[in-house]
């Protein structure tokens, strides 16, 4: 059950930018985010309505809550949305494998949690993955589009990184995480409502196959199913080798983008998956961890 779960949350989040790919543009990119958060934040509110978990937060805790819901699921999820739309799922999918360097550097920032070298050689491997996949572009020409793509995907992935900054504060003061997502899903909601609302928006549900699909998926098994079986692989395995799943979303991600024909398969492509791969599981301490499980048997 465990290795199910693992290769659940994996497969559904390697291909979470694939789907938005799939959704498109028929409506307003800020709609359609809205219809997804109030979707998953309705999921969460009925799972604590239900479930009644220990840990409710004081009301000093709504602060970061609140910022936790701005910055993971409202605006790093809308900038990722663009990024996606503008370039490619495979380069979203990679540079949003950079929060598995980001988010230590956010935690010393905002907690002054202890940053480990192996982030800095992780992080150091992972941007040069970015660099391969962007060097043709340069080379060889390029939409300003497609940069600007780059741009905010990187920016809504810094984004993720403080969300999570956030979430470890309200981690460490005992909060359960369904409270935490359901009190940041209904503030995101409510902001892209707002946002929506600002520029004068229409809400309409668009009926075709694809996007329905890809708005279900993207409610229902990313943002809360895949959700809920990770916290169960935190509580079963931990949270470090939970983590390593980020490490394999550039090759998901680049192999789904250039299936749908998102992408073209180049070695620019494979090669900077590849050093994505790896930077990000340099990062996230994997090789600490094959070290100390080999000095572990050879005691044994």
């Amino acid at each position: 059950m465990i290795a199910f779960m693992y290769i659940f949350c994996l497969v559904v989040w390697g291909l979470n930018f694939i789907a938005v790919k799939i959704q498109g543009t028929p409506i307003n990119l800020e709609v359609s985010l809205a219809y997804r958060l109030i979707g998953a934040a309705f999921l969460f509110v009925l799972l604590a309505g239900l479930k009644r978990p220990k840990g409710w937060p004081s009301r000093k805790d709504f602060l970061p809550i609140i910022i936790f819901g701005i910055c993971n699921f409202a605006l790093s999820y809308l900038f990722l949305y663009y990024g996606t739309i503008w370039s490619a799922a495979a380069m979203v999918t990679l540079i949003f494998s950079l929060k598995s360097v980001l988010t230590p550097i956010a935690l010393r920032i905002f907690l002054k949690e202890r940053l480990n070298p192996q982030v800095i050689f992780g992080g150091t491997v992972s941007l040069i993955g970015v660099c391969i996949v962007v060097y043709p572009l340069l080379s060889a020409g390029f939409e300003i589009i497609y940069i600007k793509g780059i741009g905010i995907a990187l920016l809504g992935t810094i984004l993720t990184a403080i969300g999570d900054a956030s979430s470890a504060r309200n981690a460490k003061k005992g909060i359960h995480p369904v409270y935490s997502n359901s009190i940041g899903g209904c503030v995101a909601a409510i902001l892209l409502v707002c946002i929506c609302a600002f520029q004068g928006q229409s809400f309409y549900l668009p009926t075709s196959i694809s996007y329905l699909g890809a708005l279900a998926y993207l409610t229902v098994v990313a943002s809360f199913g895949a959700w809920m079986f990770y916290l169960k692989l935190v509580e079963k395995i931990g949270a470090a080798t939970s983590g390593y799943m980020v490490a394999l979303f550039p090759a998901i991600g680049g192999v789904a983008s250039v299936a749908i024909g998102d992408s073209e398969p180049t070695f620019y492509l494979l090669f900077g998956c590849l050093f994505g791969c790896v930077g990000a599981a340099i990062a996230l301490g994997f090789l600490r961890t094959v070290q100390r499980k080999g000095k572990e048997v050879e005691q044994q």
